[in-house]
């Protein structure tokens, strides 16, 4: 064969010279790479003389690892595969980057190889996109629009083979896209095809399966054909870990916002049993922990709550004494310093006498922290004890917050102490202000009860009596004065004797109520109650009422009840000078009338309708029993006990046959 073959046909003389002194290193080769013929530029490239090229194969001119390649690439053009460009090194006089191109000749076996040397500008844009893509999670690529090709711009990278392997058909890469990123990736790569510019960050699945986000960018490059030139950038690391930020910020908030609801929790709350129990249950979420346990110190001696007490070895700790430094708990109470176990095996070290409370737990508890609940003296109130089931290190954070929390328990339980004593003191106040006993009649069945207040330990001034008047009358009367404490306690106190004394004298049930308001306006005092006052003419049944904002009367029996409202006015000791007017009805003798203060049947929960409805089912079925009755109210109390409440009960008697 000769070259002007080689070159495509043409004058013999002139193919001859383009080829022999073309700009580009070439070389006519046959089907196995040997050199048949090699132009000037080809044999000054490598220092060789037409003589010295003759028989040897192009590719072994080449350093080992390159001759290897170029190998491969001639054989693989030679095979079909579409022409493209390999990287080459050579060291000849100098060292150059060149790219070799062969193109299989159609009438013969044989190929031209192009070397194309790189210039100046190429090597380091070539080096730079060596540099960006070696041992880095980046691809640089090119992607032909007009065959939908892929390919990569320097040649394979781990992340290429990772992502692609051997697939260059755009839509066999697109198969690996997620599912809920595929219509936008799609819909974006067809505007590139329309001449924009991509950029895309979407998930795919790499050949092991694993999911991995990509930052995609690229130019659009016009040209024949035209292409899109850019870069692939693997932001799965950055990806989880914003993920990651993202969830501890989530969860810092959420302790923060948990911090703060159990602080409040325990600012407000109003026992040492629900002091015990936030300690212990809900404060876990927090630290982790496996258990919490939480006591106080009463009488020398640990206590616990009820809920808490078969938990775990909390039994056994129940009810020892607080001095005992034989144990944690009692150690921690006598010297006030807080304790931090990380195993057991600390534990048993420092305390060897625990290990029978250890054979009682659970072998889930590993770690321990154990911090004093103290108040404004210097005795510790009690301990507040969290299990982790591995071994833990409480970070300084956790070792400040629990003190922070015990701190605040500690407050509360001062504060619960000092309400009790305000309670007792209250209670018995109001207890004295009460009567003992109510008068009692052989032909008129009376009950009364008093309920105090659960709510916030509050004493209100709710109150009865029952008064004997002249002419076979009797006085019914239930009040209640504004405010809570020993103060209205108090106050309940003064009304109902100066109501008793006015009454004594005074049968009309409105005269008194005047009496009564024009006593409180009189003194100055800012003290208003409401009430209810009833005389009733145990001969007759005729009822007189003078009402002074009180409930309504319910009056029922057993075919139902109805609810009796007389005409009210304003509490007393807000006006001066009040007429309260006396409305009158009949008791039938098969009848029972309750009057109640607004504690039985209102609350800010329910209304005072269904209160009312409630209520009076219950009497109209024990109708015949009052004191029955009255025990049935206490237990229903349909608007719960955040209010006091004061009950009377009256049935007259049917005479004898």
């Amino acid at each position: 064969m000769n070259v002007e073959r080689a070159t495509g046909g043409g004058s013999e003389g002139e193919l001859t010279g383009a080829f022999f002194h073309a700009p580009e290193a070439m070389v006519l080769t046959s089907a196995d790479g040997s050199i048949r013929h090699a132009n000037v530029s080809f044999r000054e490239l490598f220092d060789r003389e037409e003589g010295d090229l003759a028989g040897h194969r192009w590719f072994d001119l080449l350093e080992e690892e390159d001759g290897r390649a170029a190998a491969r690439f001639h054989r693989e053009s030679l095979n079909g595969h579409r022409p493209r460009r390999l990287k080459i090194s050579i060291t000849a006089k100098t060292f150059h980057l060149a790219e070799a191109e062969v193109r299989p000749l159609p009438d013969d076996d044989a190929a031209i190889v192009l070397v194309h040397v790189l210039s100046t500008e190429e090597t380091d844009l070539r080096v730079i996109g060596e540099l960006r893509t070696d041992n880095s999670d980046s691809v640089l690529w090119s992607l032909d629009l007009g065959t939908g090709r892929l390919r990569e711009l320097f040649g394979p990278t781990p992340l290429g083979s990772l992502l692609a392997g051997n697939d260059r058909e755009l839509d066999r890469i697109l198969e690996r896209v997620h599912p809920d990123d595929i219509a936008r990736v799609r819909d974006a790569m067809a505007t590139s095809f329309a001449g924009r510019d991509y950029e895309q960050r979407f998930r795919v699945f790499d050949r092991l399966g694993d999911e991995r986000s990509l930052h995609v960018r690229a130019r659009f490059v016009s040209g024949d054909p035209d292409r899109l030139v850019g870069i692939v950038d693997d932001v799965t690391e950055h990806v989880q870990l914003v993920r990651r930020l993202a969830d501890r910020r989530r969860t810092e908030a959420e302790h923060g916002r948990l911090v703060t609801e159990l602080s409040s929790k325990l600012v407000s709350a109003t026992t040492v049993d629900k002091v015990m129990d936030l300690l212990s249950e809900e404060f876990l979420p927090i630290f982790g922990g496996h258990m919490a346990v939480a006591m106080y110190v009463e009488d020398n001696v640990l206590r616990t709550s009820p809920g808490t007490r078969e938990r775990g070895n909390v039994g056994l700790i129940d009810g020892r004494r607080a001095d005992d430094t034989n144990y944690p708990m009692g150690a921690v109470i006598q010297d006030r310093q807080p304790r931090f176990f990380e195993s057991r095996a600390e534990v048993i070290s420092r305390f060897p006498t625990a290990v029978d409370l250890m054979r009682h737990n659970d072998s889930k508890s590993q770690a321990w922290a154990t911090v004093p609940i103290f108040g404004d003296s210097k005795v510790a109130l009690g301990v507040w004890q969290m299990v982790w089931d591995r071994p833990h290190h409480a970070s300084r954070d956790e070792r400040a917050l629990m003190l922070t929390f015990a701190g605040l328990a500690g407050q509360a339980l001062q504060r619960i102490k000092a309400q009790q004593a305000e309670l007792e003191l209250a209670d018995a106040v109001q207890r004295r202000m009460l009567p003992r006993e109510v008068a009692s009649f052989p032909d008129l069945d009376i009950a009364t009860k008093y309920l105090p207040s659960r709510a916030d330990w509050r004493i209100c001034g709710d109150f009865y009596d029952v008064i004997e008047l002249p002419g076979g009358k009797v006085g019914l009367l239930v009040g209640d004065v504004q405010g809570h404490g020993v103060e209205a306690a108090a106050a309940m106190g003064q009304i109902r004797v100066a109501f008793r004394a006015y009454a004594s004298n005074q049968s009309d049930p409105g005269v008194v109520l005047g009496e009564t308001n024009r006593l409180l306006t009189d003194t100055g005092e800012i003290v208003f109650a409401t009430c209810g006052y009833l005389v009733l003419d145990r001969e007759k049944g005729i009822m007189q009422a003078a009402w002074a904002g009180q409930p309504p009367v319910v009056l029922a029996d057993l075919d139902g009840f109805e609810t009796w409202e007389p005409e009210t006015g304003p509490p007393l000791g807000v006006l001066p000078d009040t007429e309260y007017t006396v409305t009158t009805r009949v008791l039938d003798p098969s009848t029972t009338l309750l009057i109640c203060s607004d504690g039985l049947v209102e609350s800010s929960e329910v209304r005072m309708e269904d209160g009312l409805a409630k209520v009076g089912a219950a009497l109209s079925e024990h109708c015949e029993d009052p004191d029955g009755a009255s025990h049935v109210l206490a237990e229903m109390a349909p608007a719960g006990r955040g209010d006091d409440i004061a009950i009377l009960i009256a049935r007259m008697r049917r005479p004898a046959a």
